[in-house]
């Protein structure tokens, strides 16, 4: 009894580490092609259909895209190409 709830507490705490760990980062891209109201709803649409993206904020007027994902599972790559391949090329602006 006590190996199985020292296992028990062993696998619990290594599940909270690498929850812990996994890292939320938020970046922003440019992109190209957003010329009307209907644009922003199929970037929108392409980017959060990628795997661990949380959050994506656009800016029609500024042609930018804010996105909160979790690196564990996406990399910035990943959403900007889902973009690229629906027809709105979305690079990443410096600092991002």
């Amino acid at each position: 009894m006590q190996n199985l709830l020292s296992a028990l507490l062993i696998g619990g705490i290594t599940m909270t580490a690498s929850a812990a760990s996994a890292a939320e980062r938020i970046v922003t891209f440019g992109v190209d092609n957003m010329t009307c109201g209907s644009c922003p709803y199929i970037v929108k649409a392409s980017m959060t259909s990628v795997g661990g993206v949380h959050d994506v904020a656009i800016s029609l007027e500024a042609k930018t895209v804010t996105v909160t994902f979790d690196d564990t599972r996406t990399t910035a790559e990943a959403i900007g190409a889902a973009s690229t391949n629906a027809g709105y090329p979305a690079h990443l602006q410096q600092g991002s």
